[in-house]
């Protein structure tokens, strides 16, 4: 679905209908009461039955009353089920876009723009709405001075036509404004995230205050927004505050002139009055354009993120197999390289198969492919013979796990971190023991109930997590160089536990280690994005580049 302005503001959906009924109930009371006040001071000046006006005129206000309570209700409900909404799907597209889709955004960026754009961009329901109804004053204004008089109509509307080009001008010019400042306060997150990944290297490197001016750095030009959104509100408020009261004065003088002449009464040069205050309050709508204006903006850079591509999925289920894993004439490039080129490799089920190559060799692009956390640009993966895009994405991420050298743990405690949606508490416990995580988890002051951020963790321990998340997989484990912090001993249990897998799944171990290497099945040689080699560990030996690829 196209993400627009109208797209966004129909969401609002029942909640609507209730705003615009509210406001429009509210135009009708106030253009309803002038004529009640007035009627009210003809009764008092010929002191006769101006009760009964008062009493109208009091019911009139309580209405009034009544119908802004529901309209603040219904519009804070309306823009909290909207951002609700949109969050709903912009978390939905990031995730779903998968490593490639979400590139090209800082992830400070991305959060900002799920935080707090998103709250702007759902006022583009209520906002559109109260801007619809606020035309209902002015124009019912003119109207009702035309009956009285249609001299007080052509004063009072000369002066609303100017009232109306400084409002135009405003919107046009807080649209922009309010797009630039959004676009820096995501800058600056981006800046912020990017520093607290990176806050040990930081503190270690001593150039705290150095991150402090490079993120802060932006504050002048957010100010600068900041403070030209406000000049522009300013000049704007104060032509619509200098047209006001000449409106009014207007008004009063022509209506002056006609009460004199007799052709209207008392009552009805006040009634005109408060109808010339009333149509040229219009200038008190600068808050709700800026609403909108805000909410275009928002709505601009949610829709930024609505053009990430997802990672499409096919509806079929993996047949019985070993884990065979077939690349066939596989490429992948990008604008500035190749990474790989026509690999072809036809590797089978349920061995272990060591990935190496000097850095830079595609080896981490090849595990990638294999846990289709990106698609080739030409040829097809597939596994046990069905190619990765046809499979149904849950029956995908079930037979395939994926570890990671440097992982990032999620969740609330340490259980959170290895099992997920479809691992029960016995499977995570088998994992953990598998990937030896159970050796220090048991010894956390409350194991596995542990907060995650709470623990202090060496690399080999969350790198060991790492694995035992991705250990429940059935049919093929990816790991890309997922060992390289573990000390010897606890690596050569591991790696004993992946050769002699009696899951028999398919190990697929992107590594730096020769005696890794030498403990696999099979060795693909990566070098410039092209298969060197496929063997044996041992017959590869006997290359001396081979061996220069280990130091």
């Amino acid at each position: 679905m196209t993400t627009t302005f109208g797209s966004v503001a129909r969401h609002g959906g029942g909640w609507l209908p209730v705003i615009g009924l509210t406001a429009l109930i509210n135009s009708a009371t106030m253009l309803a009461l002038p004529t009640v006040l007035g009627r009210s001071v003809d009764a008092i000046v010929a002191g006769d039955g101006y009760g009964r006006w008062l009493v109208i005129a009091s019911a009139l206000i309580g209405a009034g009353i009544v119908c802004s309570l529901i309209d603040v209700f219904a519009g804070t409900a309306c823009v909290a089920g909207t951002t609700a909404w949109l969050r709903h799907r912009l978390v939905r597209q990031v995730v779903r876009g998968g490593p490639e889709g979400s590139r090209e955004f800082d992830p400070g960026d991305l959060v900002s723009r799920v935080s707090g754009n998103a709250t702007d961009a759902a006022q583009a329901g209520p906002a559109a709405v109260t801007v619809v109804a606020a035309m209902a004053p002015p124009i019912g204004s003119l109207v009702l001075l035309a009956v009285i008089d249609p001299w007080l109509a052509a004063a009072f509307f000369g002066g609303v036509v100017l009232v109306i080009a400084v409002l135009f001008v405003f919107a046009r010019r807080t649209a922009e404004i309010s797009l630039a400042y959004q676009e820096t306060q995501g800058r600056i997150s981006g800046l912020l995230t990017e520093a607290l990944a990176g806050i040990r290297t930081i503190t270690a490197a001593g150039t705290t205050a150095r991150e402090e001016r490079r993120i802060l750095g932006l504050l002048p030009e957010l100010h600068q927004h900041g403070l030209l959104t406000w000049k522009i509100l300013a000049r704007s408020g104060a032509q619509a505050a200098v047209v006001g009261p000449l409106v009014l004065v207007a008004v009063l003088a022509v209506g002056g002139l006609q009460l004199v002449d007799g052709r209207i009464t008392a009552g009805e040069l006040f009634a005109a009055a408060q109808y010339a205050v009333i149509g040229a309050g219009l200038g008190s709508l600068t808050g709700v354009i800026g609403e909108v204006a805000r909410a275009r903006a928002g709505i601009q850079r949610a829709a930024e993120v609505f053009a990430i591509e997802t990672v499409p999925h096919g509806t079929l289920a993996l047949p019985a197999g070993p884990g065979r894993l077939t690349f066939d004439g596989v490429t992948v490039a990008t604008a500035d390289a190749v990474l790989l080129e026509n690999i072809e490799l036809d590797l089978p089920g349920g061995a272990t198969v060591a990935v190496v190559g000097p850095s830079g060799a595609g080896k981490s692009v090849l595990a990638s492919l294999a846990a289709r956390l990106r698609d080739p640009s030409a040829g097809q993966v597939l596994l046990d013979g069905i190619p990765l895009p046809a499979v149904n994405r849950h029956a995908l991420r079930a037979a395939v796990g994926c570890a990671f050298e440097r992982p990032t743990l999620v969740g609330t405690t340490i259980g959170d971190a290895i099992s997920h949606d479809a691992v029960g508490p016995v499977r995570t416990l088998a994992a953990a023991r598998a990937t030896h995580a159970h050796d220090f988890v048991s010894r956390l002051p409350e194991g596995y109930f542990t907060p995650l951020p709470k623990t202090p963790m060496s690399g080999g321990e969350r790198q060991r997590l790492g694995l035992a998340r991705a250990w429940p997989a059935n049919r093929l484990l990816v790991l890309d160089d997922a060992t390289s912090s573990l000390d010897t001993a606890t690596e050569m249990q591991i790696s004993n536990t992946l050769t002699q897998d009696r899951h028999h799944r398919t190990r697929l171990i992107v590594t730096h280690r020769a005696a890794t290497a030498a403990r696999a099945d099979l060795v693909v040689w990566l070098d410039r994005g092209r298969v060197r080699a496929v063997g044996p560990h041992q017959e590869l030996w006997q290359d001396a580049s081979y061996r220069e690829v280990f130091g």
